[in-house]
C-alpha cells in the first residue's frame, strides 16, 4: 500500500449543469503522458477511510474497550481488515490509470521502490528496536528478518506476523507490482468485452479460492496473506481503470456505490473469517473506486475530495505503517487486553490515534516525500535527455491519484 496524491486545490471545478452521465475523457494510454488526464483526489480521501477501518480493527482486537463498548466497536471494526482488500482494488485501479505507456518495466519498478521501501524500512527499524528494547515484543528469526525486508513475508505463514505485522500487505503489493508491467500490456490490447471478461474471471477466481479457503482444500498456507490469491483484487481494479479509460465504465454512482460497499461491510461477519469475506466487499469496493473517479472526471460532489480528507489520505500510508507499532508499544503500560471502560477507552483510543497520526506526519514530511525525491533526482540525473523521471517538486507537486 502506498500513498501519492494529488493536491485538493487542484481538482477540477464542479460545472454547472453537469450531464449525468457525460463521456470520460478520450483513452489516452496509447498517445499521451498520464500527466495530461484529470487528477483523482477523491481515491485519496477515500484510503484514508480503509486506514481508518484498520486502525478500528486493531483497536478491537488489542481490547482497548469492554463491556458494551467493546460489542460497539466490535460490531464496527471486526470487519475493519476489509479495508486491506480496498487498498489492493485501489493500487491496480491507480496503477493503471496513471501508468506510463512508452515506460519500461525498470522505470516503474524503481519508482515504487522509491515510493514504499523507505517508509518500509524506517518502521520496519522501529519494529526491531522495540523487539530489543520492550517486553512483550516476540523476537524474530534470521529467515524471519530477512523475509520481512525483502518483502517476502506473506508467501509463508510462519513470517507474516513478525517485526511489523501489517507490513504482510506491501509485500502482496511488490507482487503486484511486479506482474503490473505484463497486466498493463495485456490490457492495453484487450477492448471493452475482452476487459470485462478479464474482470469476471478475476471474480469467479476470488469465489473459488474463498470456497477454497472456507474448506481448508488448502492447509498449508492462509489465502487471505498469499499474494498469488489476492492478485485478482488488484485485477479488478486495473480493469475498472481500463474500462474508465476507454469511457466503457457503466457501473452505479457514488451514493448507491457507497451504499453496496457498506452493506457488503456489514455482512462480513456473516461468513468465515479471513479470505472469505472479500467476497462480502468486493462488489461494492469494485464499483466504489470508479464510481468516485467518475464523480472527480465529471466535476460531481464528492465528500472524499475535500481538503481535509485528501491530506489526511495522504498521510495514510506512513499512518497505516506506523499505528500497530504504537498500538503494541502501548501494551507496555496498559497490559494486554485492558477492557476499558468507554470513557478511559475512548481516552487511550484517541491518544493512541493522535500519536500514530502525528508519526505517520513525521513519516510523510521527514521520510516518505524526501526519500522519494532524493531517489528519483538521482536516476533522472543520470538518464539521458527525453528519458528522465519527473521530480516531486516540494508542496505544490501534482500527482495524478493516491496509490
Amino acid at each position: 500500500m502506498s500513498t501519492a496524491t494529488t493536491r485538493a486545490n487542484r481538482t477540477p471545478p464542479a460545472r454547472t449543469g453537469a450531464a449525468t452521465n457525460p463521456a470520460p475523457p478520450p483513452d489516452t494510454s496509447r498517445s499521451s503522458p498520464p500527466s495530461a488526464r484529470p487528477s483523482l483526489p477523491s481515491l485519496t480521501g477515500l484510503r484514508w477511510m480503509a486506514a481508518l477501518l484498520v486502525f478500528g480493527l486493531h483497536v478491537n482486537n488489542f481490547g482497548y474497550f469492554g463491556g458494551y463498548a467493546g460489542h460497539l466497536v466490535l460490531w464496527g471494526f471486526g470487519a475493519g481488515a476489509t479495508g486491506v482488500s480496498f487498498f489492493f482494488v485501489l493500487s491496480g485501479f491507480v496503477l493503471t490509470w496513471s501508468a506510463r505507456p512508452h515506460d519500461r518495466a525498470l522505470g516503474f519498478w524503481r519508482r515504487r521502490i522509491a515510493r514504499v521501501y523507505p517508509v518500509h524500512l524506517v518502521t520496519l527499524s522501529v519494529a526491531f528496536l522495540m523487539t530489543y528494547t520492550l517486553a512483550r515484543q516476540p523476537k524474530p528469526t534470521a529467515s524471519q528478518a530477512l523475509a520481512n525486508v525483502l518483502l517476502l513475508h506473506s508467501w509463508w505463514h510462519p513470517w507474516w506476523q513478525t517485526l511489523n505485522p501489517v507490513s504482510w500487505s506491501l509485500a502482496c503489493e511488490a507482487f503486484f507490482y511486479a506482474a503490473f508491467p505484463l497486466l498493463f500490456l495485456l490490457l492495453r490490447r484487450l477492448g471493452a468485452r475482452s476487459t470485462l471478461a478479464l474482470g469476471g474471471l478475476a471474480v469467479v477466481t476470488v469465489l473459488v479460492l474463498a470456497r477454497a479457503d472456507t474448506h481448508h482444500w488448502w492447509t498449508s498456507q492462509s489465502m487471505y496473506t498469499l499474494p498469488l490469491a489476492r492478485l485478482p483484487e488488484f485485477v479488478l481494479g486495473a480493469v475498472t481503470a481500463r474500462l474508465v479509460l476507454l469511457g466503457r465504465w457503466r457501473g452505479p454512482g457514488l451514493e448507491a456505490s457507497l451504499a453496496l460497499a457498506v452493506i457488503g461491510y456489514f455482512l462480513v461477519p456473516q461468513v468465515s473469517p479471513g479470505y472469505p469475506a472479500t467476497v462480502c466487499t468486493l462488489a461494492g469496493f469494485t464499483v466504489l473506486i470508479p464510481a468516485a473517479a467518475v464523480a472527480d472526471l465529471q466535476g460531481l460532489p464528492s465528500l472524499w475530495r475535500r481538503r481535509r480528507m485528501v491530506r489526511l489520505g495522504e498521510l495514510s500510508f506512513a499512518f497505516y505503517m506506523i499505528h500497530l507499532l504504537v498500538l503494541r508499544a502501548g501494551t507496555n503500560l496498559l497490559g494486554n487486553k485492558p477492557h476499558f471502560g468507554i470513557l478511559a477507552g475512548l481516552a487511550v483510543t484517541t491518544a493512541a490515534f493522535t500519536l500514530s497520526l502525528v508519526l505517520s506526519w513525521v513519516l510523510y514530511e521527514a521520510v516518505e516525500r524526501p526519500a522519494r525525491r532524493l531517489l528519483l533526482r538521482r536516476r533522472s540525473r543520470s538518464a539521458p535527455t527525453g528519458e528522465r523521471e519527473p521530480l516531486p517538486s516540494g508542496r505544490e507537486e501534482t500527482k495524478t491519484v493516491s496509490d
